[in-house]
């Protein structure tokens, strides 16, 4: 028996599906079936009912995986300790991070990161807060980057910066500052269900999900470039996050207004399960992170006072 054998068997549950498992662990079907057997005939019980579609588990094996599940967390940490020991940030560290940051934030963060810790292999994938925090939970995500508070008591944060939200559209250009209840009088363009920043000028707005699209026309975008194009041709309005802000045009920041005190904020942060924390290599992200990204924020220009952390 060794640790690769219950990694195999783990994804096998997880997976439901040999072919899927094989593919998620990086080698051949027929390796992983043959690791797999091995691992049945040495304990001498059947893991998997290979006859069923989806492939599913016994109830010896439920229990076989639980196991498998400790001993392979144990086996995390010994190496995690062991370079916490030798003062190293190495190896492998799988992100999530939510698409209304990435495309900003990626670009400033990711040269720094390899730069200071060369030995560090990056794996990120973009997703919705609520597949990440799942993600997290069963152990295929290190960490995420997202807007916080999640009111999640499973879940911890490393508050990394303060992100000024503010408006893209048809204001009326002399007024420079606005209220957030000036929004619903005009047209809304909202991102699609599962992005936080949705929820986040929902509530901020006391929005209401009726009139606010032109007439005949039902539509929901994946991204902020779709979003301001649409506006740009329609009219209306939408939210937009300060670190993309910094990726408009001169042109298109004229068509940015900012709002009255208190400034409304997300709060970004890391999040992690402990259970399965890379806590130092963690750590050490956040300080690369908060010292590239923190230092040009407009919110720094407030008092604590005078900010909103808009909730989810």
């Amino acid at each position: 028996m060794n640790i690769q054998q219950l990694e195999y068997i783990i994804a096998v549950d997880r997976l439901k599906n040999f072919t899927k498992a094989a593919e998620y662990c990086n080698v051949t079907q027929a390796t992983l079936s043959t690791m797999v057997k091995k691992l049945e005939e040495e304990l001498e019980i059947i893991i998997f009912d290979r006859k069923k579609n989806p492939t599913a588990t016994t109830e010896i094996g439920m229990e076989t995986i639980e196991n498998a599940k400790k001993v392979v967390l144990h086996s995390q940490l010994l190496k995690e300790n062991a370079k916490k020991i030798n003062g190293k940030i190495e190896g492998k560290i799988k992100i999530g991070i939510i698409p209304t940051i990435a495309n900003s934030l990626l670009p400033k963060i990711i040269k720094p990161i390899l730069e200071n810790y060369p030995n560090l292999k990056l794996e990120i994938s973009e997703l919705t807060t609520s597949s990440i925090t799942s993600q997290l939970k069963e152990g295929q995500l290190d960490m995420g980057i997202v807007a916080t508070p999640l009111n999640d008591t499973e879940i911890e944060d490393i508050v990394l910066f303060y992100e000024t939200l503010m408006v893209y559209g048809d204001i009326d250009p002399v007024q420079n500052y606005i209220l957030p209840d000036e929004i619903r009088n005009h047209k809304i363009w909202l991102l699609e269900e599962g992005h936080c920043l949705r929820e986040q000028f929902i509530k901020l707005c006391s929005l209401k999900t009726k009139d606010k699209m032109v007439e005949n026309l039902k539509f929901e975008a994946s991204s902020f470039d779709t979003l301001l194009n649409m506006i740009d041709e329609f009219g209306g309005l939408t939210l937009i996050p300060e670190l993309y802000y910094k990726t408009l045009s001169s042109e298109r920041k004229k068509q940015v207004s900012f709002f009255n005190a208190p400034i409304p904020v997300r709060e970004m942060s890391i999040i992690y399960h402990r259970p399965y924390a890379k806590i130092r290599t963690i750590e050490a992200l956040a300080k690369i992170i908060h010292s590239t990204i923190n230092k040009d924020l407009i919110s720094n220009k407030y008092k604590k006072n005078e900010l909103a952390i808009t909730q989810i």
